[in-house]
């Protein structure tokens, strides 16, 4: 992590439970066991990401006076709750719908392309005394790592009842990265 030397005890407490809720979701994303079916694995794999976003907006919430970044942090807790129940909703027979051992590789593949990526870029964020900054410069590459699973998964054969789950995530936090931009840039991060 990219600390640099003074960080305030404010700063400090935030950075140490993003460290913990970085770790967790990297650990629930990696461990989990993989199955013959890519709707399933998608689920498996992504309710931990949500988990990790939900955290890190409860994180921020608790140290943020920008009601910009509230309203993000609050949205970002809305959708992703309703995106892990619907997930779970359909769970059971989404692991129903299976998929050859070439597509299997191919999807798991560019999914340890991505998270890797995602991975290193939330590890190595900058970081400065400005929360809210840190939080805009860790959920980005959060996000991005959401869209492009989604997008891997769109290309294959998955249970259908996942499909809009995947365009809404798709759609919500690519406005949110967009919103986010915008955000770091009118408050000079």
């Amino acid at each position: 992590m990219n600390k640099p030397c003074q960080l305030s005890n404010v700063t400090k407490a935030y950075l140490d439970a993003y460290e913990c809720i970085r770790e967790e979701m990297i650990r629930g994303m990696t461990e989990v066991e993989l199955a013959d079916s890519i709707s399933g694995n998608f689920i498996i794999q992504m309710i931990p990401h949500h988990r990790a976003a939900i955290e890190m907006s409860e994180n921020l919430l608790k140290y943020t006076t920008n009601i910009s970044l509230q309203e993000i942090a609050l949205g970002i807790i809305s959708e992703q709750t309703k995106s892990i129940e619907d997930m779970q909703r359909i769970q059971r027979s989404c692991v129903e719908c299976k998929n050859e051992y070439k597509e299997l590789c191919h999807y798991q593949n560019r999914i340890n392309q991505v998270t890797q990526k995602m991975f290193c870029c939330m590890t190595n964020a900058r970081f400065t005394n400005s929360v809210n900054c840190n939080f805009m410069w860790e959920m980005i590459p959060h996000h991005r790592g959401a869209v492009e699973m989604s997008k891997n998964a769109l290309r294959y054969d998955i249970c259908p009842e996942l499909r809009p789950i995947l365009e809404a995530i798709i759609r919500s936090q690519e406005q949110g990265i967009r919103r986010m931009c915008r955000l770091l840039q009118c408050i000079g991060c």
